[in-house]
């Protein structure tokens, strides 16, 4: 008897810890969980007040409203800048929603929701609110696909507004792209405006490209400057597309053959 009341002095109170457990382990999966919420609710009602459950629906549905609010506003501000700049750049033009983008295409190629039934061709010009963004390069009825001026592979003459300096510019799969100069000391410095040249065969000359950002005029083997472009392209959501007056007498072998015989 001693010894019975010695272990229990000993582990009573741990047995009743565990019976305890047990039994409130039993209780949770019977009720499913339900006297935890419970308790979890009376907890919380003095700091969130007793909301009835319509009043957290209504709220819910509220707050949807607000977060679509603040989309559509935004939305709305990108269209009055991009329909602000088509009032200053009057042509026949079509504006067009980007519709697709490729994670492994990104800064190569858009689609766009305007095609061939909107009078859209190959060879148009793509700008946003600012300056040029590409050229489409395919047509369907109801889409088009535009290559964007950031793709590494795109090569488009270019000047420097201010001295007249010429060169093309070489996109770095970024919303910066690389100009590379014909002459060997260029009058360039960053703040300059870099537009479209005569030497381009893609796009006609004076349409914005971007502003000068740095400039290497020891650069091997021609002076380079950084160009930050003036759409921002990893951005895009609304283009404006308008005919290419150089389209007749264009294509990529001309644009590069201009640029090899200026460049000597």
């Amino acid at each position: 008897m001693y010894a019975l009341r010695r272990w229990w002095d000993r582990n009573g109170l741990r047995l009743g810890m565990v019976s305890l457990a047990l039994i409130v382990a039993w209780a949770i999966r019977e009720t499913q969980g339900a006297a935890v919420l419970e308790l979890y609710r009376g907890l919380n009602r003095p700091f969130v007040g007793d909301v009835p459950p319509e009043q957290q629906i209504e709220n819910t549905r509220i707050l949807e409203l607000e977060q679509r609010l603040v989309e559509l506003e935004s939305q709305n501000r990108q269209l009055q800048e991009l329909l602000g700049y088509v009032d200053t750049n009057p042509s026949e033009g079509v504006v067009a929603p980007v519709i697709g983008r490729s994670a492994d295409h990104w800064w190569q190629q858009v689609i766009l929701g305007r095609g061939s039934r909107d009078g859209i061709q190959v060879g148009f010009i793509v700008s946003g609110n600012g300056g040029i963004v590409g050229r489409i390069t395919h047509v369907t009825p109801n889409t088009s696909r535009v290559l964007l001026i950031s793709d590494p592979t795109s090569q488009v003459g270019v000047t420097i507004s201010r001295s007249r300096f010429m060169g093309y510019i070489r996109g770095q799969s970024a919303n910066r792209v690389v100009m590379e100069f014909f002459d060997k000391v260029p009058d360039v410095q960053p703040g300059d405006v870099v537009s479209t040249s005569s030497y381009s065969q893609l796009f006609p000359p004076g349409l914005p490209v971007g502003i000068v950002e740095s400039v290497n005029l020891n650069k091997s083997p021609a002076p380079e400057a950084v160009v930050e472009l003036s759409v921002p392209i990893s951005s895009l959501e609304w283009v404006m597309v308008s005919p290419n007056p150089k389209m007749g007498e264009s294509s990529e072998a001309v644009e590069q053959g201009a640029i090899d015989s200026a460049g000597n």
